[in-house]
């Protein structure tokens, strides 16, 4: 049985682990011994190790045939020193995994002022964590020219899931752009993105980047009166890009300066998968009938 490496074990790496767990040898690097327990009934084995760690990285070398890369980079600078280590070790092997796949963000496109995006628009990062993914893409691509690994990745716009849901924010009655300074969102359910990062092992070509997006087409104040709508709370008021901007922080801002719409036909046609949730409806009525929210 082949083995897959998860780096990275969130809440959406931890949503493949049952569904990889019948197919692979699964191994979870945690930080954190006190985690073990709950990825192992998860199906998962683990390994202790730290991306911060590079001496930690060594027992990787050699230990998986495919990757999952699900951790985020650090907080602060321009680059992505994790990913650095991670590739770092993982060439370090006997054998080298032959396939890599990162779960990466939508935000390196940056701004496009409502245009409809495809892969193949050059990544624009308007802020410094989507500066910071777009070193680690580069990081991977070169680590699989280099190495021979068949990297791929999956650019993931705002991730949602019943827990996963701006309800504190419905009932601290925080607001929303009004219309004409709204900006065009993108959305996929935690479990869709799960199982997209699970089929990427083993469709679609090396090289493939691909937006992992539901079918949803709402401005962001939409989304949030679609959420109170299905849960019974007040729609947020709407406000001036300006009065917006006196009231949040600059990273929430930060958020609201970038509208674009996303196109996911390739991931449709070379994954071949049909979404459990197509749009942000399916999976709001699915959280509320099983009264998750």
């Amino acid at each position: 049985m082949r083995t897959v490496l998860i780096v990275g074990c969130g809440d959406v790496a931890r949503r493949a682990i049952p569904w990889l767990a019948g197919r692979f040898r699964v191994i979870a690097m945690i930080r954190d011994a006190g985690a073990r327990a709950a990825l192992q009934s998860l199906g998962a084995r683990t390994v202790v190790a730290d991306l911060d760690d590079r001496r930690s990285l060594r027992r990787l070398a050699g230990i998986a045939d495919v990757v999952i890369h699900a951790a985020p980079p650090p907080r602060s600078g321009d680059t992505d020193p994790r990913t650095q280590r991670l590739v770092a070790a993982l060439a370090r092997g006997s054998r080298v995994a032959q396939r890599l796949v990162y779960i990466s963000t939508t935000g390196v496109y940056g701004n496009c002022d409502g245009a409809w995006v495809d892969e193949a628009r050059a990544p624009r990062p308007d802020s410094a964590r989507a500066v910071r993914r777009v070193d680690a893409e580069r990081r991977l691509r070169d680590f699989g020219r280099r190495c021979g690994v068949a990297v791929a990745v999956l650019r993931a716009p705002g991730i949602y899931a019943a827990d996963r849901l701006p309800l504190a924010r419905l009932e601290r009655g925080d607001p929303v752009l009004r219309l004409e300074d709204d900006v065009h969102t993108n959305h996929i359910h935690a479990d869709d993105l799960a199982r997209l990062a699970a089929l990427a092992l083993f469709r679609g070509g090396a090289g493939r980047i691909w937006n992992a997006c539901d079918d949803t087409r709402l401005r962001m104040g939409d989304y949030f009166d679609a959420v109170a709508d299905h849960f019974h709370r007040p729609r947020p008021a709407r406000v001036s890009r300006a009065e917006m901007a006196a009231r949040v922080s600059p990273m929430a801002m930060s958020f609201m300066r970038e509208s674009r719409r996303l196109d996911n036909r390739r991931i449709k046609r070379e994954l071949r998968v049909a979404l459990r949730y197509p749009d942000i409806f399916a999976g709001l009525a699915a959280a509320s009938a099983a009264g998750l929210a």
